[in-house]
């Protein structure tokens, strides 16, 4: 059964479309791709298949009868209507042939998928072809009507070669004939490599683009290519995802490092597209998460779709337009945009459902880390959301909650999510051990685990998948002091900077409590890092650090956990964990979530550190105490 994107067709498809994409769906396989209807740069082929042994195949989908076709050529057929007018429109063939030339064109400006020599030097790596479907039309009515010689029958399907309850249906003549839509000579020796095909997507949809090394454009020869390494694109599932959100209101849930924010970010970026006079709206808790997003967002905004338009010689991207999307945190949303304080939210929502106050009113509103925000905060957002759109999208992760909350979306905003919810099990972010570790001290110390359940349902913690990405067991370091703690934590930092090459802009410390009336940690946590020559940047130092910080910028940064939700280091370290479980914090539930989000910020190296006592460390230390006999054992028995 192969991917399709969407999921599921339109319901406004037409039959013959609806027919078509279970076939390619049901019959090709499982390792293929069906597109129905991307919009590619300006064109929207009708399906698109990428297979990895095969190549890329358009194809352009009619449901004419024998009874429309009035009069045909190989450029331009006249039609009768149902209204009994005739119309002029393009041969299909020839709307797919331009349809796959202008995806042709996209992918060969990457020197990663053409060939560089040989006798199809400049030419794309794998096969391309088209073909046109006549969903209403078979076999005999072209044979008897002698439509093969306007369309051969290589580039042709007809209903009996797609629909399975035909008699002359069969799936190894429906494979052959789409593998020999192709019109260039040669065949691929070996399939495309999953990288290969994240590039082809990466070009064709902008949509699933992460990220990317980008390398200046350079003549070869006589061709000018883009050099592109490192892509990072989403997966099908979360590009799934992504497209087939459809209107009105809908909630994702999803566990740390499934994507969730790059889904809302995507989504805000194709909402910005179809609608660019629509006002959208982006809100999150935190100051440092809404920063980071408005930099995903500008980066998404200003990356054009043809990579080409890069302006390289500035380093960045060209502007192409002021885009309609804004970001914020809670908090500066009331205070800069509404002009209210968080005290006067009930009388406010009180004023606007009786029609006595104006305020700014939104299309779209997205989101992030819904599961920290109020029930009057919700409540708030509902109401200037436009009741003719209602398009909300909420995101969260219960197991990632440190705020309370008493009531039902329902109830908060008005709007049902039943049947309008997803669930994003699998962890993209963290390693396969990071994740398993995370999980296991968060199942060991939060009554919450009591909800975690497989089916899908409000108020479900989801219990998170690994993609098995394998990397090193997080570390646990014991120290005698907070002094030799920090300057321990400092130490491998310029080590992991050194000797495994990871910049310093890749690496995040975290910590629970900034000072105590014994010890400022910030304080002994800096001056080891100045020992040591690291430049670093603490984000949480204050609102003013919140609001300018850049992820990228080549420091290490500090921050709290609570202010690290949404983002994600190569290598983070958690000092000071025998602070938690706080102990002005009555809720433990809480300092367990707290610290399940930091371990969860960490991509390939967590190192969890401490030099005093409390039940998190006391986990801690047996876990490191079975770690020891462990080895042994293995040592042993080797």
């Amino acid at each position: 059964m192969a991917y399709t994107v969407p999921e599921t067709i339109r319901s406004t498809a037409t039959m013959g479309e609806r027919l078509l994409f279970r076939t390619l769906k049901t019959y090709l396989p499982e390792d293929y791709i069906v597109y129905y209807e991307p919009e590619i740069q300006g064109k929207r082929p009708d399906f698109v298949i990428i297979g990895p042994d095969l190549g890329i195949v358009v194809l352009e989908v009619k449901d004419y009868t024998k009874n429309t076709l009035l009069q045909l050529n190989h450029e331009e057929w006249t039609l009768l209507t149902s209204s009994g007018e005739t119309t002029t429109t393009k041969n299909p063939l020839k709307q797919a042939r331009e349809n796959i030339f202008h995806l042709v064109d996209k992918l060969k400006k990457d020197k990663n998928l053409v060939n560089l020599d040989g006798k199809y030097k400049y030419q794309l790596k794998f096969p391309f072809g088209y073909g046109a479907v006549f969903t209403r039309l078979y076999q005999k009515d072209f044979i008897a009507d002698g439509l093969y010689s306007i369309i051969e029958p290589q580039f042709c399907l007809t209903r009996d070669e797609i629909d399975p309850e035909k008699e002359n249906f069969s799936e190894e003549i429906l494979f052959e004939k789409i593998s020999n839509m192709f019109i260039v000579p040669y065949r691929l020796r070996e399939p495309l490599s999953k990288q290969e095909i994240d590039a082809i997507r990466y070009h064709l949809f902008p949509e699933v683009r992460i990220s990317a090394e980008f390398k200046q454009p350079v003549p070869y020869q006589d061709q000018l290519l883009l050099s592109l390494h490192d892509i990072k694109a989403m997966d099908l599932h979360q590009e799934n995802l992504a497209k087939q959100l459809g209107d009105k209101n809908r909630l994702i849930r999803g566990v740390a490092g499934s994507g969730k924010t790059l889904i809302l970010a995507s989504r805000a970026k194709m909402l910005a597209k179809e609608h660019p006079d629509w006002k959208i709206l982006i809100l999150c808790y935190n100051i440092s998460l809404a920063r980071s997003i408005e930099q995903m967002i500008v980066h998404m905004m200003n990356e054009p779709d043809d990579l080409f338009d890069l302006d390289f010689s500035s380093g960045e991207g060209r502007v192409i337009n002021k885009h309609n999307v804004t970001v914020r945190n809670f908090h500066a949303w009331l205070k800069n945009d509404l002009k209210i304080s968080e005290d006067k939210i009930p009388a406010v929502i009180e004023k606007l459902e009786a029609k006595e106050a104006i305020m700014p009113m939104y299309d779209a509103i997205l989101i992030d880390e819904g599961q920290d925000f109020e029930s009057s905060w919700l409540g708030l957002v509902s109401q200037l959301l436009n009741p003719s759109t209602k398009s909300l999208l909420l995101v969260e992760d219960r197991a990632q909650t440190i705020y309370k909350r008493k009531n039902t979306y329902l109830k908060d905003t008005g709007l049902s999510f039943q049947g309008r919810s997803k669930v994003l099990n699998i962890n993209y972010r963290n390693t396969a051990q990071i994740v398993k570790f995370a999980w296991d001290f968060y199942r060991s110390h939060s009554s919450l685990k009591e909800k975690v359940v497989s089916h899908d349902y409000e108020g479900e913690i989801i219990a998170p998948q690994s993609t098995k990405r394998k990397g090193y067991e997080p570390a646990i370091l014991k120290a005698d002091s907070f002094f030799k703690e920090a300057k321990i934590v400092a130490k491998q930092i310029k080590k992991l900077n050194e000797a495994r090459k990871i910049p310093f802009s890749e690496m995040l410390i975290l910590y629970r409590v900034k000072r105590t009336h014994h010890v400022n940690y910030v304080d002994v946590l800096t001056r080891a890092l100045k020992s040591e020559t690291i430049p670093y940047y603490w984000i949480t130092e204050n609102s003013e650090t919140k609001r300018n910080f850049d992820k990228d910028s080549n420091t290490v940064k500090i921050s709290t956990i609570d202010s690290s939700k949404g983002l994600d280091f190569q290598a983070v370290f958690i000092v000071n964990v025998d602070n938690m479980p706080f102990q002005l914090e009555e809720d433990k539930n809480r300092e367990a979530s707290l610290l399940y989000i930091g371990m969860t910020r960490a991509k390939d190296l967590l190192c969890l550190s401490y030099s005093g006592e409390s039940e998190f460390t006391k986990y801690f230390d047996q876990l490191k105490e079975a770690q020891k006999t462990n080895t042994l054992q293995k040592e042993q028995s080797s």
